[in-house]
């Protein structure tokens, strides 16, 4: 009796480090991350199905107005969206599906599915963000600012997610965000299938038929 994954959206503030955090996540068995759609075209190396769901504005635009998609949006001329199909038959095979994205895109999946898990990674303070964004040695003192500006209000959020992560040393909240996924996964409610299946058997043995 295999049990459904769970669907875990996790975002946070620019420099907090979810994308390692997902990284090293999806290195453990049972995880996958979620494969986006895009109306943009492959660079090279990317393939279809891998990277990307590489499909045409039209084709997009039709899963649109048939609802197949949990969240889409329209980026520098381009459409991404999560595919709704793809996620329901990683879950149902049993697989934790990641899905890393802002804020208003995981309140949104948070409607289509309300099972999901929200996880926010935060860094240790905010002065450590700042110090990791200048780190990164990739954007201006202006571009950080505005990323921290962003922080500011991506924070009066955070209190509609169910978990807070402390991405301070990456495998303790690699670990963190791992124990808080299996823990749901023994809750009712994610294990209905289960409870059924288990009735049935147990009545067929009372019935003598198992």
């Amino acid at each position: 009796m295999s049990r459904r994954g769970i669907l875990t959206v996790v975002s946070g503030f620019s420099g907090a480090g979810k994308g390692t955090v997902m990284k090293e996540l999806v290195k453990k068995p049972d995880y996958k991350l979620s494969i986006s759609a895009t109306t943009r075209l492959p660079r090279e190396g990317e393939i279809d199905g891998r990277e990307y769901f590489f499909l045409t504005r039209e084709k997009f635009e039709s899963m649109i107005e048939t609802g197949q998609f949990i969240e889409h949006a329209e980026y520098v001329g381009n459409y991404y969206g999560t595919p709704k199909q793809y996620v329901e038959e990683q879950l149902e095979a049993g697989y934790n599906v990641i899905l890393e994205i802002e804020i208003q895109g995981a309140l949104h999946v948070k409607e289509v599915f309300p099972d999901a898990l929200l996880l926010f990674i935060v860094p240790p303070s905010a002065k450590t963000l700042k110090e990791r964004l200048i780190n990164r040695g990739t954007e201006d003192e202006a571009a950080v600012q505005k990323r921290m500006n962003r922080a500011v209000e991506e924070s009066q959020f955070m209190e509609k997610y169910d978990y807070l992560v402390v991405n301070d040393k990456l495998n303790e909240c690699v670990e963190a965000v791992h124990h808080i996924i299996l823990s749901q996964r023994d809750k009712v409610k994610y294990n209905t299938g289960f409870i059924c299946e288990m009735q049935r058997q147990l009545k067929a043995v009372q019935e003598g038929d198992l």
